[in-house]
């Protein structure tokens, strides 16, 4: 078994909620501390506040995973007799590093979104705002046959030719390489200064545009030669629109109450408000994490009988209402669902790593209903 340090687990991370998939001047990232040490134990949690700081020093945790950046505005000074400057000495000393993914683990496919949808069972669900397009690339790399398969092994490794449900997808093609090594090379195959004719194979591969330096690496690193032959094509058709919030189907309809009432069992909230007739039938379901008052418009343009989304304001719910929105607020505390989502991930991803991913058992849920 293998002890990780952070930029491994990190790394690992970003490869299902990559940063670039943050919206626009998000604080996320690396927050607190240094990720260049060994990590036994990461501790995952919505926020980052004192008790949860506590829960990771009895843990004996290196490291906090959070969704809410814990320095979301610039911080001006850092005085230790306040709250927030209270919060970074106990972290610095007890040499805890805090890592915040939020907009990026909100459009992640399989992230707080998809986790939602999932809780409250709906179906077919599509992206609800767009915000990133991904683009693709193809790959297509010359390489000896005496080195075919290990190339194409080494793209595989890394997840390239990946096409749909389909996976480890190549196309080869077998041809004859000429080349002429100058003086001062120092040729795998051939001689200074003579023609030399070789059988080889050009290998081509599907690549997510964000992936390709990755990828590229790692083919570079199986490949013989000293000076490698290699084309990418910027391809025009696009992998997959992702973005914040997600709309699909009940599997039975329901009436709005009966809908609130089982939201507030699915999502483990005491109280919610709700906008509409009771009696109203719901069927389509828009769901975003955390405060969708500004996307109420694209919940109703893409169908949906009902919203559900935190921190609805008040003339916000008046304008859904007027347009025929129904709306359902379990709060922003509902984008918990990501703790247990991020530990079952994380637990799956290397199985040889001596790493655990624990889950905050702290309520960071700020208000008491009575």
């Amino acid at each position: 078994m293998k002890i990780p340090n952070g930029h491994q687990i990190i790394e690992e991370f970003e490869k299902w909620s990559p940063k670039y998939l943050a919206m626009e001047n998000d604080p996320i990232g690396l927050h607190v501390g240094t990720l260049n040490k060994k990590i036994k134990r990461v501790l995952v949690t919505l926020d980052v506040n004192e008790k949860v700081v506590d829960e990771a020093i009895a843990k004996e945790a290196e490291l906090i995973i959070a969704h809410h950046p814990p320095i979301f505005r610039p911080m001006k000074n850092l005085q230790t007799d306040f709250p927030q400057g209270r919060l970074m000495e106990k972290l610095i000393k007890s040499d805890i590093a805090v890592y915040a993914a939020h907009t990026n683990l909100d459009v992640a496919t399989g992230g707080v979104n998809d986790l939602l949808a999932a809780s409250l069972g709906i179906q077919d669900t599509k992206v609800l705002v767009p915000t990133y397009e991904e683009e693709l690339v193809k790959i297509a790399v010359f390489v000896p046959e005496t080195h075919e398969e290990a190339v194409r092994e080494a793209f595989i490794k890394v997840g390239a030719g990946t096409i749909g449900d389909y996976e480890g997808c190549s196309y080869t093609l077998s041809g004859t390489g000429r080349f002429r090594p100058a003086a001062q090379a120092n040729p795998y195959i051939g001689k200074k200064d003579e023609i030399e004719v070789t059988a080889e194979s050009k290998i081509e591969v599907v690549v997510r545009k964000n992936e390709e330096d990755r990828v590229i690496k790692a083919m570079l690193s199986a490949h013989p030669y000293e000076e490698v032959a290699y084309d990418v094509f910027v391809l025009e058709n696009k992998i997959a629109t992702m973005g914040l919030g997600r709309v699909g189907m009940l599997e039975t309809p329901m009436t709005l109450i009966e809908f609130a009432n089982w939201t507030k069992q699915q999502l483990d909230v005491p109280t919610l408000r709700i906008v509409g007739d009771p009696d109203a039938v719901i069927k389509k379901v828009a769901v975003l994490g955390g405060d969708g008052n500004k996307y109420f418009q694209q919940a109703k343009r893409a169908g949906a009988d009902v919203y559900v989304t935190g921190d609805m304001y008040f003339h916000t719910a008046q304008d859904a209402q007027a347009i025929g929105l129904n709306i359902v607020d379990p709060g922003h505390h509902v984008e918990k669902v990501m703790i247990q989502g991020v530990v079952d991930h994380m637990s799956k991803q290397q199985p040889t790593w001596q790493c655990e991913f624990l889950p905050s058992q702290i309520n960071t849920e700020p208000f008491r209903f009575i």
